[in-house]
């Protein structure tokens, strides 16, 4: 078995490349990160209904979230239990049962086997359709409407596994009391890197905006009126557990939000937004505003996208990203902040493409018999971290790293603990 332990220095900051062109380290993490974290399957909204279903992946694992016929949120392998095959290859869609193409076993949308050819015939009525069932996914929950699950039985309740990063998702996906929801489609696309580029990038790397996205900048899919200092003040928090957010100060009704050719999204947000957060959140709506953040090990946000790293290999990363609104938002300001987001963070979005270059480019450069043998330097902001009696976790208040020492951290952890409870021992599991 690979030891993990040197691989990765929260006391320095420093991380082999190892981690992230290697096999061996990449089987590890579909067994010790993918198959014991909590992970984003779904939106409620996006099953309102008894019988509706969404596919989804835990890892490299396919998995089907329902919701039963009797209204209970249910997920499952999305694989026969005979020979293996999918027994549902649609995306989305609405069944009362599952039946697999190849011998035709049939699944209720509660999982349960309630039909096999054959059954009289060929198994003499001695097949024990209880045992049979579709596998489920050990542990269900949601928070905000936000669908998670965990293949181990023994993780930790999810509210205890996000910790302090609810505090932020509140402003990001529950800012008014209905809520969000999904609208359009999943945008699906393959990316030549590790997906631990895109989780670090998005727990929150400001440091680079102004030099990748200055093209972007230049052509208006950003306030130019916004400086350099101003893109990267405020708070980059680190509430533990591997999560990590860039917050900037509260909102207040004489800001520029973010890009000066949106004025209806700038109304909405600094004049109808503001006092439902200030009922619904309290006197927090004015001391920060998270703009970007994951939850670990693979779940992102950054404005009105929201996505998920898969993992395809060590160096193949999967993307799956939804436009989510407010449910309580007017119509036509729903489809402006859908257009605000296809055009910066769909597939041929601005500053999509500036970001997935760079990922490619580091991981490419990554995988020679040298250069893996050199370590990433995630040292900046290490020492000067502190915690704000005014908002949950540890945070530094100029651009810094502790929020990627903090994923990385957390993922060494995971990676060495043969189960939860050698963390729980440690004292780190709700950490």
């Amino acid at each position: 078995m690979l030891d993990v332990k040197d691989l990765v220095s929260r006391e320095t900051g420093l991380v082999s490349r190892q981690i992230f062109v290697d096999q061996e380290v990449y089987e590890m993490e579909l067994e010790r990160i993918f198959a014991r974290s909590w992970l984003f399957l779904a939106h409620e909204t996006q099953l309102p209904n008894p019988g509706d279903f969404v596919a989804a992946y835990m890892g490299e694992d396919p998995v089907l979230v329902v919701r039963d016929s009797r209204g209970k949120i249910n997920a499952f392998l999305n694989t026969c239990r005979h020979r293996g095959m999918r027994v549902c290859r649609a995306d989305a869609g609405n069944a009362a049962a599952f039946t697999c193409t190849y011998h035709g076993w049939t699944y209720g949308n509660d999982g349960k086997l309630v039909g096999v050819p054959g059954y009289k015939e060929y198994y003499y009525e001695e097949l024990d359709m209880e045992q049979w069932g579709l596998v489920p996914v050990a542990q269900v929950d949601s928070y905000a409407g936000m669908i998670f699950g965990t293949f181990d039985s023994s993780a930790p309740p999810l509210l205890e596994y996000l910790g302090d990063m609810a505090y932020y998702l509140d402003f990001l996906v529950h800012r008014r009391p209905e809520g969000s929801e999904v609208v359009g489609g999943v945008n699906k696309w393959i990316m030549p890197c590790n997906w631990k580029f895109a989780a670090d990038n998005f727990a929150g790397d400001g440091y680079h905006v102004p030099i990748t996205h200055i093209s972007a900048t230049k052509m208006g899919f950003t306030s130019n009126r916004i400086s350099v200092q101003q893109r990267t003040r405020g708070l980059h928090v680190s509430p533990q557990g591997g999560h990590g957010v860039i917050t900037r100060p509260g909102f207040n009704p004489d800001a520029t939000w973010p890009v000066d050719e949106w004025p209806q999204i700038n109304e909405y947000y600094h004049q109808t937004l503001v006092g439902e957060m200030e009922q619904h959140l309290g006197p927090r709506t004015h001391l920060i505003e998270p703009i970007v953040g994951t939850c670990f090990p693979n779940l992102s946000f950054e404005f009105f996208t929201m996505r998920v790293w898969h993992p395809r290999g060590p160096q193949k990363t999967e993307v799956w990203s939804w436009c989510f609104v407010d449910k309580a938002a007017p119509e036509h300001l729903k489809r402006e902040m859908q257009l605000f987001h296809s055009r910066r963070f769909g597939p041929g979005g601005a500053f999509e493409q500036d970001d997935g270059e760079n990922w490619n480019q580091c991981t490419y450069a990554s995988n020679g018999r040298i250069s893996r043998r050199q370590e990433f330097n995630y040292s900046m902001g290490l020492g000067h971290e502190r915690y704000d009696e005014n908002v949950p976790g540890l945070t530094c208040e100029s651009p810094s790293e502790v929020r990627q020492r903090n994923l990385y951290s957390r993922w060494a952890e995971l990676m060495a603990a043969e189960s939860w409870d050698d963390i729980r021992t440690s004292g780190s599991a709700g950490r």
